[in-house]
């Protein structure tokens, strides 16, 4: 029985030590350099208009009028439920997602006026495996263009310029693909449209 207690005492000390140590102090160390180092990013990367928080850069959420442009799907929840952040978990050659995509392409292509040769984009007609992707693809952007002049009544390559103007290039210089954040873009619309 005393070599048990002799034994419990460094076991109880051992499990009190590092609790505090990677429970209480390696996080608030970890958060308090976020807060330093990376403050908006450690804070959410929220967008504020206004005195308002209208959403953030890392989250996508939905638009759906037409003066604005569109994110890609989202399998998330309802869509864009952050607290159900998933895919469709549906396979490359099931019939009900090829199905959705069928529906997706033809809604797109009537939404965005296009005839059946143009290709539509992927990141158009899928969601992406968060189902919270803010980012859609520069053809993408390009595609709803004259839709989003149109429902504004401006210049399409005004709208193009503003697509130029808010490309995100790839991560590091050389990860993914040049994408456009949805939310930015369409707050871009917003200001032009109000300095206008």
């Amino acid at each position: 029985m005393r070599t048990f207690i002799r034994q419990l005492a460094p076991a109880a000390l051992a499990i009190v030590a590092f609790t505090l140590l990677l429970g209480v102090v390696y996080p608030l160390v970890t958060t308090g350099i976020a807060q330093v180092a990376f403050g908006d990013q450690a804070d959410g990367s929220l967008v504020e208009r206004g005195g308002k928080v209208v959403g953030s850069e890392l989250v996508g959420q939905p638009f759906s009028s037409p003066e604005y442009f569109h994110p890609r799907p989202s399998a998330a929840g309802a869509g864009y439920d952050g607290s159900a952040s998933s895919g469709s978990n549906l396979g490359p050659l099931n019939s009900d997602f090829l199905a959705s995509i069928d529906e997706r392409v033809a809604a797109y292509r009537a939404e965005n006026g296009l005839d059946d040769l143009v290709d539509v984009p992927v990141d158009a007609v899928t969601a992406s495996g968060s189902g919270l992707d803010p980012h859609i693809s520069v053809a993408n952007a390009e595609l709803q263009a004259r839709r989003v002049a149109g429902a504004r009544g401006i210049e399409v390559s005004t709208v193009l310029e503003l697509v130029e103007a808010n490309i995100d290039g790839r991560d590091l210089g050389m990860l993914g693909e040049p994408g456009v954040n949805v939310l930015l873009l369409n707050l871009a619309l917003d200001d032009l449209v109000v300095a206008g």
